[in-house]
């Protein structure tokens, strides 16, 4: 399965938790692993805190900040910063899954992350069901 992200913005953090979790109730897995995947070498996903978004903020202006957007980079395209802060977020994340629902502490959301924005993303949607439950 896959899901399609618009981004608006060159650097931005895009909650998906919602949308994930109700592929998480149609697929009916009861217990298993969710497998979450962006296939894009300039985006990335990760799980943090959904409940402040200025948690949102803070992330990207210490990746701007570590990553500026100018600094003699090589790379002819002109997005370095974006593969650079894709490759430390990283491409995926396995999620328990527990009587139909994302296992996922308190605070925690699934962000898509845009780093060569605005563009239309995707991100690929795995199951694994366990095959014993109680």
């Amino acid at each position: 399965m896959i899901i399609t992200v618009k981004s608006k913005a060159q650097t931005e953090l895009i909650d998906i938790t919602s949308r994930i979790q109700d592929m998480v109730v149609s697929a009916g897995i009861g217990q298993g692993i969710c497998m979450l995947y962006v296939p894009h070498t300039t985006a990335a996903i990760t799980i943090n805190e959904s409940a402040d978004p200025s948690v949102k903020g803070d992330i990207l202006m210490i990746l701007n900040k570590i990553i500026p957007w100018e600094a003699g980079y090589r790379h002819l395209e002109g997005n370095s910063p974006a593969h650079i802060k894709s490759t430390i977020v990283g491409p995926s994340e396995l999620i328990a899954v527990e009587n139909d629902r994302l296992v996922l502490g308190t605070w925690q959301g699934i962000f898509f992350c845009e780093f060569d924005g605005p563009r239309t993303r995707k991100v690929h949607v795995r199951f694994v069901k366990e095959k014993f439950q109680e």
